[in-house]
């Protein structure tokens, strides 16, 4: 059984979308080394899809994910634990880089490696029974130090990191860890209007944006200018602006 799901829709619009799913709704979705290369081929094979305007990542049964799979952890060695977690961090890494925007829909516990995977997508929507845990240091090993605090602030970032808590649904709005908290039942049905005004959007221009401010953010005032600026003479090339630019109504 595959660890991850892959299933290419397409659009009312004809836009193709992918959703990605975690597979092991019996491990309440936790990480283990097979999962770890199989959302890393999947997000790869996303990536090879020119078509894909969006991707909706979403966990399989009651639980995003339930963290790293500790029983897997037991009888590694520390080279084995080492290796998954490198394996671990390059599929966060290719959830973060994806040039098309991602969603994390998140129903239920959302905990370590979960909220990794959640908070690499480029926002979050979550159901309102949905929890965020970070008790990396509580386990006494350390994981999740860089996005957090990227999101939430340094000061929150160690009071959650420290502690272990969980975050209930309306508290993760309030400090943007999420975008958006809706019933449970309305979920799937929430997130597919958001992924609908989404790709609306011409599919090279979501792309540009989301490159423009993933780096201009990561880099100088001038810097992020420099970035905006090389994007708009792509744009510029590629045309398809025109088609998109109505003139609006005098007032």
């Amino acid at each position: 059984m595959n660890t991850v799901e892959l299933d290419l829709r397409q659009s009312d619009g004809g836009a193709r979308i992918a959703h990605i799913r975690l597979n092991r709704p019996d491990a309440r979705n936790a990480l283990n080394n097979q999962m770890c290369l199989d959302l890393l081929t999947a997000l790869r094979q996303v990536e090879a899809e020119p078509e894909v305007a969006c991707v909706v990542i979403a966990g399989k049964g009651p639980a995003f994910c339930a963290g790293a799979d500790l029983k897997e952890r037991q009888g590694m060695d520390d080279d084995q634990i080492r290796g998954r977690r490198l394996r671990a961090f390059r599929a966060y890494d290719a959830v973060e880089t994806l040039s098309m925007p991602a969603i994390a829909a998140v129903a239920g516990p959302c905990v370590g490696s979960g909220c990794e995977i959640a908070t690499a997508c480029d926002f979050i929507v979550a159901a309102e029974g949905a929890t965020f845990r970070y008790p990396e240091a509580q386990w006494g090993t350390v994981g999740a130090t860089q996005r957090l605090p990227r999101i939430v602030g340094k000061r929150l970032a160690k009071e959650l990191m420290f502690t272990g808590r969980p975050v209930p649904a309306e508290e993760a709005l309030r400090i943007g860890l999420v975008n958006r908290v809706v019933a449970e039942t309305a979920l799937e049905a929430e997130v597919e209007t958001l992924v609908g005004q989404i790709v609306k959007a011409p599919l090279a221009a979501l792309k540009q944006a989301k490159r423009c401010i993933d780096q201009g953010t990561a880099d100088s005032r001038m810097g992020a200018l420099a970035e905006e600026i090389l994007a708009i003479e792509e744009n510029l090339e590629q045309q398809a602006w025109r088609d998109r630019m109505v003139e609006s109504p005098a007032k």
